[in-house]
Order: C-alpha cells, then structure tokens, then sequence
C-alpha cells in the first residue's frame, strides 16, 4: 500500500485528517485503538511493514492529562514508547512520520509565544510524555507538529462545552489566566497534509491557529455566535477550577518556521471559529467536557 495511515482512528483530530488525506485520491487506512494497539511493538511493526505506506500522520495519544499524573508510566508507553516504536518502523520502511505533539511541552512561563526552538521545561506528567514522543519521532528523522485547543465536530471540546452551558446556565464561570489559539480540527488537518506532501525538512513544526486569546475570550466568542449576551461569561483565575495536573499559563505558539516551506499558517483563531460554526453548533447537545478548563 503506497498512500496513508492515520493512527488514533477513532479520534477528532484524526477524522478530519483521514477526510482531507482522503481528498488527494490516494488511500487512506485509518486505525482505532481496537484495530492496532500501539503499544504492542511488534503488532506496529509489521503492520508497517506489510502496508508499506508513504505517510503516517500519528494522530494516537493519552491525553487524560490530569489522570496522567498517577498513570505516567501508562501514558507513557503511549505517548512516548510507541511513539519510537512507531517512528522506528516508518524509517525501515521508508515511510514518512507525521506526529502530533503538544504546547504541554513547554512550562507556560514565557512572556512572548514559544518559538519551535524554544527550550522545553513540561510542568506535568502529560507533557514529560509527548516531549518524550517528540524526541523518538526527531531522533529518526521525522516531523513533530505541536497544537493546542483543539476543537472540532467529533468529540469532547471547550467550544462544545460552552454551548451547551449557554443553554443550561444564565452565567459561566471561565478562566481568564491562561492564553492559547483555539484551533480548529479541520484547520490542522488541512496543515498536517499539507506539510506531509511537502518537501519541508524533518523537525518542530507549530500548527494552532494565528492571534491568541484566553479560555475566557474564547468562551465570549462563542456566545457571541450564538446570539447571547457575551457578558453572561464571568472571568476568573485558574484557582477557581483545581486540576491535578498544572496547565500552563502561556500556550501561544510561534509560527516563524513555516516561512522557509512555502505552506501558510493556520488563518486567524476568529475567521476559523466563524468557518467551523454552521457544523461545530448543531452538535451542542452533544456530550462535553466536564468543566470549562
């Protein structure tokens, strides 16, 4: 097989990935965790090597990342050894890796957002785990593509959540204390193809929409598009929702390396929310996350 294999099949991100390989007319195979344990080296192995495809885009993590803090050596083994599994694989049998990474890389404590080289310093179990993934995929050659606030039609997402507490409260408490880019699935999708049939060197690569703002800002907009009163989200500080897990303050990341490829940046975080809304709304009765991060 020649085309692509997208892991974490069941996943949002790799949904929309799986729909955009699939519009370049080459095939596109696409694994749940029930088609392919990752963690089983020799089941990635082979089945790499029979398929033989020309890109893997590694769309498969643990990513319950306040559990991470008690399960580290379990997220690990997804997040970090299959990812050197996978990445090893690939590299035998002449494929190219694309693997999905996170801003849980870095520690939040910046003042301006983190550019690809920027030294990484995790705050969490979590984030030791991806950086982890990411240094197997660079050590074989491959591309590592960082997000952050992910939303999308499939799945559990902040923007979900907030659509359905704008219909269930008169006020949402969100926090207003750490900044990010809300990126849409769709947008990310798009880049990661678009990289992967590119001739743009392997390494660090930032993929979250352009302009940046905070959880609480976020939430605005999107009872903004509803057509309620935006002033019905109340700001508050991260003290207000304690997690296990700490989050970093500072998520925003730089696109500065995407100038040497010829591929553009994800657009404006408010133009993608405008794009993604006519599909993203009619799911609001969806299930959601249980709080509003």
């Amino acid at each position: 097989m020649s085309g692509w294999l997208i892991t974490g099949g069941a996943g949002m991100l790799a949904a929309d990935v799986s729909a955009r390989a699939g519009a370049t007319g080459e095939p596109v195979l696409a694994l749940g965790r029930a088609d392919l344990d990752l963690c089983d080296a020799r089941a990635v192995r082979d089945l790499v090597a029979a398929h033989r495809p020309s890109v893997v885009v590694n769309c498969a993590a643990w990513t319950a990342v306040d559990d991470a803090e008690e399960h580290e050596d379990e997220a690990m083994e997804i997040n970090g050894l299959a990812v050197a599994t996978l990445a090893e694989a690939c590299s035998l049998a002449g494929a190219r890796l694309v693997h999905v990474s996170t801003d849980y890389v870095f520690d939040g404590s910046a003042r301006e957002p983190y550019g690809e080289d920027a030294p990484t310093a995790p705050v969490n179990a979590y984030g030791r785990t991806k950086l982890a993934g990411e240094r197997a995929a660079l050590e074989h050659g491959h591309h590592v593509v960082r997000t952050a606030w992910l939303y999308g039609v499939a799945g559990p997402s902040f923007a979900r959540t907030m659509i359905r507490l704008a219909a269930e409260r008169e006020t949402v408490d969100v926090v207003d204390d750490q900044r990010g880019q809300p990126t849409w699935a769709a947008d990310l999708a798009d880049l990661l193809v678009r990289l992967a049939q590119s001739d743009a060197p392997a390494g660090v690569y930032h993929g979250t929409s352009s302009g940046e703002t905070t959880w609480y800002g976020f939430a605005r907009e999107i009872f903004t598009l509803l057509g309620t009163d935006p002033d019905r989200v109340r700001p508050v500080p991260s003290a207000a929702f304690p997690r296990p897990a700490a989050r970093p303050a500072n998520s925003v990341l730089g696109h500065g390396r995407w100038a040497d490829t010829g591929i553009a940046p994800i657009r404006d975080w408010r133009e993608a929310l405008r794009a993604a809304w006519p599909a993203l709304a009619p799911v609001a009765s969806g299930p959601a996350s249980r709080s509003a991060q």
